[in-house]
C-alpha cells in the first residue's frame, strides 16, 4: 500500500507540473526548476528509515550530477527550432552522457568519485 501511495503522490507531482507548464511557460519551468523530485526522493528515503549517510549522500552527489545537465537546457531550445523535437531530445540526451563523464573524469582528480 505504501509503495503504491509512493508511485501516485510522485506521478501526481509530474502531471501537476506538466499541467502548469502548458497554461504558462514560465511558471511552469519555474516549478520544474525547482528539486521536487530530489525533495520526493528524500522524504521517501526518510519515511523508509534510511540511515542519515544515505540520506546525506543523496542530496550530495544530486548537487554533482546537476551541474552537467545545465547546458542541456541551452541547447535543446536551439536544436528543437532547427531538428525537431526528437532529434533536440536525442542530441541533449548525448551531450549529457558524455558531460556527465567529463565531469566525473574531472572531479575524480578532486577526490570526488561519481563513476
Amino acid at each position: 500500500m505504501f509503495l503504491a501511495m509512493k508511485y501516485l503522490i510522485t506521478a501526481v507531482v509530474v502531471v501537476v507540473v506538466s499541467e502548469i507548464a502548458r497554461r504558462n511557460a514560465q511558471l511552469g519551468a519555474l516549478i520544474a526548476a525547482l528539486p521536487l523530485v530530489s525533495f520526493l526522493v528524500l522524504i521517501w528515503m526518510q519515511v523508509e528509515k534510511q540511515s542519515v549517510e544515505q540520506i546525506s549522500n543523496h542530496a550530495w552527489y544530486t548537487f554533482w550530477y546537476v551541474i552537467p545537465t545545465l547546458p542541456m537546457f541551452l541547447l535543446f531550445p536551439w536544436l528543437h527550432r532547427s531538428l525537431g523535437f526528437w532529434l533536440a531530445l536525442g542530441a541533449s540526451a548525448v551531450l549529457t552522457v558524455i558531460l556527465f563523464v567529463l565531469w566525473a573524469l574531472l572531479l575524480r582528480r578532486f577526490g570526488i568519485g561519481l563513476l
